[in-house]
């Protein structure tokens, strides 16, 4: 295989351009928020800080809230560390809640609970407390998500707890559950074996009948050189992993190297670059942006740091680039993500990751035009934190990034995503930083909702919350 090299500049700034030709159509609007109310999900949720975040809301965490035939489901841990879900109906106010028969094992903010969809046999998955070992999985009843007005929201619709997929167990060091649902109506299940620094992703998938296990897609090997060291191991860390309306599979990572020799200071992180694959076969194959196939799933050669054409903006590991921040594909199937650093203005190496962020780090939209060509445009509010930024795109490709603390920030497809302003700015919510965003709404109604925890301190439980904002109808 080849060095990587970098496919594209990523131009800072953008170039306003008007959104429709002519006048016999009027224009898209802009992006904007209309506050519709907030519901609490717990009273007394568990909260405990570990790798500076939270257990309910770790940006990784796909799906913690998800819409499917007029309901809102959410997944947390109660103050006693059990597992529940909750169901409402859009836009009610109250949640019904059941226990799922599992208890959190340990204060680790990595064991989340993740759930996904089923849509070929209605049943909602759940995968939660795992963190470079084992996990639990836990399947609803058939048809539960296809008749929720129909069906009685208790325990007894669920499965019992275990500790496979129903008997596939695809590794014994199992982290990072990201359920997907497939166009199809199947679904597939993301998840990284190895541990952070040595891990490789990887695959299973259920046809509504059974799980079956496509196997790793990326490779821990081969060896990266900074300016200042090598390091011959590593793991790729996704920002994540989505179908687009027309089938295609994207996905935005970075690469985190076990050896701390390629960092200017050890105070830093050794995450480096952001690349770019895809698939067109349900994850049997990835490609590069220039279509090149770069990995087999389930086969010897994998997705790898020496690939060439990965790296759509290259940033070495001085400058603190978050891992698994967000992504999200716009109407014509073009991918956006976010990613974060502490920009070079700021210096050229970072001593201390969290101080380094929460002082000078800033996040960047980058997305990729109808030419072909990768922008990268910064968003002109300070992060404040260490944490993530969430990103959706409304039904007119507006973006939305939704920073820490529940801040909302916007801009409008019609600027080519240029004119970034506040539109929230999170007060009263009194958030932990990070929070998370419901995916799947947007498209089913038009609303963004967000679930964050209020602040607390030490092991003192507090209020989770759902705060649902209207969009461009």
């Amino acid at each position: 295989m080849k060095r990587r090299t970098l496919l594209a500049t990523a131009l800072l700034g953008t170039v306003a351009v008007p959104a429709f030709a002519g006048t016999a159509r009027a224009a898209a609007p802009g992006p904007s928020v209309t506050r519709a109310g907030t519901t609490t999900l717990d009273s007394q949720a568990l909260y405990f800080v570990s790798y500076d975040g939270l257990v309910n809301n770790n940006s990784f965490q796909k799906n913690g809230l998800l819409t499917y035939k007029g309901y809102q489901y959410a997944g947390w841990y109660t103050a006693d560390r059990n597992a529940v879900i909750g169901r409402r109906v859009l836009g009610g106010s109250s949640w019904s809640t059941v226990k799922v028969g599992h208890t959190l094992r340990y204060d680790d903010s990595h064991n989340v609970i993740s759930m996904g969809l089923s849509k070929t046999d209605g049943r909602l998955h759940l995968n939660m407390d795992s963190h470079s070992d084992g996990f639990t999985y836990v399947k609803s009843m058939a048809g539960l998500m296809d008749n929720p007005a129909g069906l009685t929201w208790t325990t007894s619709r669920f499965g019992a707890p275990q500790s496979s997929l129903d008997g596939l167990a695809p590794t014994t060091q199992f982290t990072y559950p990201q359920f997907v649902s497939m166009p199809d109506g199947k679904l597939q299940l993301s998840y990284r074996t190895g541990v952070s620094g040595n891990g490789r992703h990887a695959l299973a998938e259920y046809n509504g009948t059974s799980w079956t296990n496509l196997g790793e897609w990326s490779s821990s090997t081969g060896t990266y050189t900074s300016e200042h060291g090598s390091s011959t191991v590593r793991n790729m860390y996704l920002h994540g992993i989505d179908y687009d309306r027309n089938g295609r599979l994207h996905s935005f990572f970075t690469w985190r190297e076990q050896n701390g020799a390629v960092m200017c200071n050890g105070g830093g992180i050794t995450n480096h670059d952001t690349g770019y694959v895809y698939s067109d076969d349900r994850g049997r194959t990835w490609r590069n942006d220039a279509g090149t196939v770069v990995g087999t799933t389930g086969a010897s050669d994998k997705v790898a740091v020496t690939d060439s054409g990965l790296v759509v903006d290259a940033l070495n590991p001085d400058h603190s680039l978050m891992n698994q921040e967000s992504q999200a594909t716009d109407s014509a199937g073009r991918p956006h993500a976010i990613i974060s650093y502490v920009p070079g203005r700021f210096g050229q190496c970072t001593t201390d990751y969290v101080g380094d962020r929460t002082a000078n780090g800033r996040a960047f939209h980058l997305r990729k035009t109808a030419t072909g060509a990768w922008r990268k445009t910064e968003i002109p509010v300070a992060l404040n934190s260490s944490q993530r930024t969430r990103l959706i795109l409304d039904k007119y490709d507006n973006a939305y990034a939704v920073l820490p603390f529940g801040r909302i920030v916007a801009a409008s497809a019609a600027s080519g995503h240029s004119d970034w302003t506040t539109l929230f700015d999170g007060s009263g919510l009194n958030a932990f930083g990070e929070v998370l965003v419901d995916e799947t709404r947007i498209a089913q109604d038009g609303v963004l909702s967000i679930l964050y925890q209020v602040r607390s301190s030490g092991t003192t439980p507090s209020a989770l919350r759902v705060i649902d904002f209207g969009l461009p109808a």
